[in-house]
């Protein structure tokens, strides 16, 4: 069975590492939609004052349903031989 962030994650609903003004939660909502995170983050705003109450549940379980996205991994240095 797969897990809920599972399903997130194969749709690309992620909090994005890079981006993130308080959890991620609208950054990623925008990248996942397509459109810049401050739009994203001006209509979650008004989506919200729409429906009165649901601001104080909908952000933290969101936040924590969706994954953080996993930061790429440096490479490290190959060893370069020196001269002693």
């Amino acid at each position: 069975m797969e897990t809920v962030h599972g399903t997130m994650r194969q749709h690309d609903l992620v909090r994005p590492v890079q981006g993130r003004v308080l959890g991620g939660v609208c950054a990623g909502l925008g990248r996942r939609f397509g459109i810049d995170p401050w739009p994203a983050r001006l209509l979650f705003a008004l989506i919200l004052l729409a429906i009165p109450g649901t601001q104080i549940l909908a952000y933290p379980i969101l936040w924590i349903l969706m994954p953080a996205e996993t930061a790429p991994k440096l490479a490290e240095p190959e060893p370069t031989l020196t001269s002693v």
